[in-house]
């Protein structure tokens, strides 16, 4: 069987999880709340950065990115952040939908699967 390696584990949640050669992140969320949309999404690519990279993978190896905004109107603001982010041709599937958030203040989450 194969090894699964979970990260930060909780009751509730794992902030990551390893297995074969895929990482996949939770939900990633902004840590100052008085940003607007694009700061917490700078923020947010940022932390997807360094979690991949603590991982031994990084942005080239993206697969999957599931996007939360708490307003669907915000999502000019982000792609505007997220294309530049992106490496060229290296675009996952990805899904964006407005949604509520756990706590008001956040304004963008996002989730990643990669694979080293």
């Amino acid at each position: 069987m194969s090894k699964i390696t979970r990260h930060g584990s909780n009751a509730v949640l794992s902030n990551a999880v390893e297995y074969h050669n895929f990482v996949f992140l939770a939900g990633i969320t902004a840590d100052d709340l008085s940003q607007d949309v694009s700061g917490q999404t700078e923020q947010v690519l940022r932390r997807i950065d360094e979690l991949l990279e603590v991982h031994g993978t990084d942005k080239t190896r993206l697969l999957q990115a599931q996007v939360w905004l708490k307003d669907i109107r915000d999502r000019e603001a982000l792609n505007k952040l997220w294309s530049a982010w992106l490496p060229e041709g290296g675009a996952p599937v990805r899904a964006c939908v407005q949604a509520n958030m756990a706590d008001p203040r956040h304004l963008v989450e996002i989730m990643i699967t990669a694979c080293r």
